[in-house]
């Protein structure tokens, strides 16, 4: 079973800086996508970045429009670990964090989507 360990949450005054950790453990043969999803409270769930990386070893990232610039989003294949770096900070990015691993091959089965338990993001005006 593929589980996920989120860190580096926390409250930040607007302008500033978090980096964001996720890893990933189990018998995981490979990942196809990793990414950063977001929840306000009364909002639905929201890509924050992705980032997808072929056989062949060429990555591609992605964002959402309110975070381009601002965010970004790196991988270790060789530690099943995503890094969601995360500057000028505003107080709109004040959601829990959700780390998501993306058809996740293992040693028994295909995992379509792994969810992380979430990390709280707070920005202060």
């Amino acid at each position: 079973q593929v589980q996920l360990v989120e860190s580096g949450g926390g409250l930040v005054q607007a302008g500033g800086s978090l980096r964001l950790s996720c890893a990933a453990s189990g018998s995981i043969f490979s990942i196809h996508a990793m990414g950063w999803y977001r929840q306000a409270p009364g909002k639905q769930r929201e890509l924050v970045a992705s980032i997808t990386t072929t056989p062949r070893g060429i990555t591609t990232s992605n964002y959402g429009d309110s975070v381009k610039g601002r965010f970004t989003i790196s991988r270790d294949s060789a530690k099943n670990t995503t890094f969601l770096e995360m500057n000028n900070l505003k107080p709109e990015d004040t959601a829990v964090y959700y780390c998501n691993l993306n058809r996740v091959r293992t040693a028994t089965t295909m995992e379509a989507d792994v969810w992380g338990q979430g990390t709280q993001v707070t920005v202060s005006s």
